[in-house]
């Protein structure tokens, strides 16, 4: 798979969280393309985001200007990527769909960001990072591969680095729902459920907030998003 830069990037599989897993297991077909086509709707759609800059703001303050942050699945670039690099951090953002990093090149020219899908960061020699942000990245993976991901954030990032992350609230696996026109799949756990899995991973939660949402323009019905403020275990 080819980066942002054109260089190429070794397979996930060679080393690494994604090892065990398979890369030849993972079925991206049409989620890629579906946010391609969406774009900047996406913000349209989702214009209040309370939750998601509030854990950036936490985020920000527990890390020094000039540390570096992973935004991923960083989508558009708004708001986290342009929070994070406002706050004095340097931010490398990825993301599956080449369309929403072109918007976040836009959007947040002081940010560096590559096309690249979760499997291969870990391959692509961008760490370590000294904070993370992965918010709803792990929504868009079925639920035998969210373990993996959330491994692999923990190996790239230093001892104690806080990592902030959120989910939908839902018991769905891989589930295929309609979205600003387009079909994509997702998946989601019982609250308790993801503590477990955030807390097997190799993170203690060292804070929560939940928001009602309803988006402003989409067949989507209303959800509960979970944020989740982690930090890595030694």
């Amino acid at each position: 798979m080819n980066g942002a830069d054109g260089t190429s990037h070794a397979r996930a599989e060679d080393h690494g969280a994604y090892a065990a897993l398979g890369r030849a297991g993972l079925d991206r077909s049409g989620q890629a393309e579906a946010f391609d086509a969406i774009g900047d709707r996406y913000d349209e759609a989702f214009p209040h985001k309370e939750g998601q800059i509030a854990a950036g703001v936490w985020l920000a303050e527990q890390l020094p200007p000039g540390a570096r942050v992973l935004d991923l699945a960083c989508g558009t670039g708004t708001p986290t990527a342009r929070q994070l690099t406002e706050s004095g951090l340097k931010v490398t953002g990825v993301d599956l769909s080449s369309g929403m990093i072109e918007l976040a090149r836009e959007n947040v020219p002081k940010a560096d960001f590559h096309t690249l899908d979760i499997a291969d960061v870990e391959s692509a020699g961008l760490g370590p990072f000294d904070g993370a942000a992965a918010f709803f990245a792990l929504l868009m993976l079925p639920r035998a591969e969210i373990p993996v991901a959330l491994r692999m954030l923990h190996g790239l990032l230093r001892p104690g680095a806080p990592l902030v992350l959120s989910m939908v609230e839902a018991d769905v696996d891989d589930f295929s729902i309609p979205f600003l026109g387009n079909t994509i799949r997702v998946s989601g756990y019982l609250r308790e459920d993801l503590h477990r899995v955030v807390t097997d991973a190799g993170f203690e939660i060292a804070g929560e907030d939940s928001y009602a949402y309803a988006p402003a323009t989409t067949d989507v019905p209303p959800e509960i998003q979970i944020f989740l403020h982690c930090r890595k275990r030694s």
